[in-house]
Formats: structure tokens, sequence, C-alpha cells
């Protein structure tokens, strides 16, 4: 009986196990904007996963993952799964995955009627916004905020 507990307790935190560093993944000196169509967007945990097709001067498509915050945190922020459906058109920016893969930690998006929200990712090593257009767009913010306190954040 113990030994089928202590197996049901490891399968039951492995998701955890599974959840990575930022840093070890991430490297926050290198900054990508990335303009391109929607593929998919994966509406998972731990984190939300937009799938981008981004067109190459040399008329060549490059398939990147853009890594999300949660799920629950996006929907606070306004995202919703209908805001990505493929072939939407967005601009992304955020931080390279350290494996050189094009991969992403996405920290805000822009759509092409100007809407912009935050993905997760926000600083720099510095602690300085990464887009100043989101830290600075007051009117955003006040509706995350407003998204945040309806759906009983703080």
């Amino acid at each position: 009986m113990r030994i089928t507990l202590s197996l049901f307790a490891m399968l039951a935190a492995a998701p955890a196990w599974a959840h990575h560093s930022f840093p070890a993944e991430f490297d926050q000196t290198q900054v990508v904007k990335l303009k391109g169509t929607v593929t998919e967007m994966e509406w998972v945990n731990p984190h939300a996963m937009i799938h981008l097709a981004v067109k190459n001067d040399d008329g060549t498509v490059t398939n990147w993952r853009i890594e999300g915050n949660t799920p629950n945190s996006l929907l606070r922020a306004g995202l919703t799964k209908k805001a990505l459906q493929a072939g939407t058109e967005i601009v992304v920016v955020g931080y390279r995955a350290r494996s050189g893969e094009h991969i992403a930690s996405g920290s805000a998006i822009a759509f092409s009627d100007g809407r912009k929200l935050a993905l997760g990712s926000g600083a720099d090593s510095n602690g300085k916004a990464l887009l100043d257009w989101v830290a600075s767009d007051e009117e955003l913010w006040k509706l995350q905020r407003a998204a945040i306190v309806a759906n009983g954040g703080n």
C-alpha cells in the first residue's frame, strides 16, 4: 500500500518536474521582434503556445513557437482563444531560447488593429519594461487591471 501511494504521489507531481526555469531556457539579452501569421494557438498549461509563421527577407518562412503565460493569466489580460485564430497577423516581442531554436518567451503582442497585450515575460535583466508601448499604454493597463479585479485578482 505504501509503495502504491508513493508511486501515485510521484506521478501526480510529474508535471511540476517538467516546468522549466526561465533563465535556464531563455536569454534576456536576445530580444526578438517577430511579425508573422498565427498558424496555431495551443491553449494549454502551464504555458499557452502560439505558433507563428514569420516571413524572412529572402521569402522563406520560419516557424516559431512563442511561449506565453498561463491560459488563466492570458484570459485575465484580455486575450481569448478566438483572438489568435489561424491566419491572424501579429507582432510578438520576447526573449529567444538559449538553445538557438526558433522558440521565444513572449513578452507582448500587437494586433494589426492596434490592440496590444502582455504575454508574460515583461522586463529585461535591469527590470526595464521590454516594450515601452505596453508599459506606457495607460488605457491598456487600466483595461488589464479591470479584468484582473473582475476575475477576483488583486
